[in-house]
């Protein structure tokens, strides 16, 4: 009787590693479809949907539930793919691997340490993971573009917003309809002031007093925040920690409807980095939030990198 379950466990297996390469194979052929007029990846093989072969009572419900997921994976290609030619995109964007089982570990990025501050938020620009993934962020609120909900909507791309009260407080349901859509919405304090210049105690109000004004508007207290500038110093970590802040991601690459601006010296995208940009319009760039999208996601894609959702690694 062990023979026999050492058999079963050995096709469950080979059944169940079968199925993770049809993923993967499915997750990289974005670009594959768009250039072969929307051609889709193959299916799995007869057995493998039928639940046939060795192991397959035991391999039965994880073979159903990868090629289920191959499936939907290809459904969202093709939806994303009809949505990247209606927003101007000349290739459709890839889409991102799963996130993983469990987060990885983030510290704060070498230089950018502040004195005491081991069990402090860490601060970061780069998120560790050998995955050709991105992680896309807006700051501040100003423009509040609805034509943006829509076309990142249709074409599933997730990003992360950090807000500033003084320039949402116009028009706060543009945000609810933003988080009612899946996207998260993080600190950028009160009144986006320079928090190094300022007391504990007004830094405290600048931070903390966003997190209670988030949590009131949209439910949930942030546990990330991002201080404007990328300026900060030991106070306002240890404020930011006093008031349920995790994390503090700042940027590895600034994004433009024109162009886009780099941290490091070669100039590049490196899996993980987070990428910035700002609730902007015509009056402050050369174009439109669209614009800048469509510049942001020809990088990432041409470069051969899909966007990831941020809270889904850190």
């Amino acid at each position: 009787m062990q023979l026999v379950g050492q058999k079963v466990n050995v096709g469950a297996r080979r059944v169940r590693v079968i199925v993770a390469a049809l993923v993967v194979a499915a997750l990289g052929a974005g670009c594959a479809a768009e250039g072969q007029g929307g051609a889709r990846p193959a299916s799995p093989s007869a057995d493998a949907q039928a639940g046939r072969g060795p192991g397959a009572q035991e391999g039965a419900g994880t073979s159903g539930a990868l090629a289920a997921y191959v499936e939907k994976v290809r459904r969202n290609q093709a939806l994303r793919a009809a949505a990247a030619r209606k927003w101007g995109l000349a290739r459709t964007p890839l889409a991102a691997p799963p996130p993983p089982a469990a987060k990885p570990r983030i510290t704060t990025r070498k230089g950018f340490e502040v004195k005491g501050g081991e069990n402090l938020p860490p601060v970061f620009t780069t998120v560790p993971t050998k995955e050709k993934i991105v992680f896309l962020t807006i700051d501040d609120g100003a423009e509040k573009d609805p034509e943006l909900l829509r076309m990142m909507t249709e074409l599933q791309i997730p990003y992360s917003a950090f807000l500033s009260d003084y320039v949402i407080g116009d028009d706060y349901g543009y945000f609810a309809k933003m988080r009612d859509s899946g996207v998260a919405l993080h600190n950028h304090t009160l009144n986006h002031r320079y928090l190094p210049g300022l007391s504990y105690a007004q830094q405290q109000r600048e931070i903390c007093g966003q997190q209670e004004k988030l949590q009131k508007r949209y439910g949930t207290r942030p546990r990330l925040f991002r201080p404007p500038y990328g300026n900060y110093n030991g106070d306002t970590l240890r404020v930011a920690k006093s008031c349920g802040v995790e994390a503090v991601p700042l940027w590895a690459s600034e994004a433009f409807p024109d162009h886009m601006e780099w941290r490091e010296w070669d100039r590049d995208l490196h899996p993980g980095d987070i990428i910035l940009t700002h609730f902007r319009g015509k009056d402050d760039w050369k174009g439109s939030m669209p614009d800048m999208i469509r510049r942001v996601m020809k990088t990432v894609t041409e470069k051969g990198y899909a966007v990831a959702r941020l809270e889904d690694y850190v």
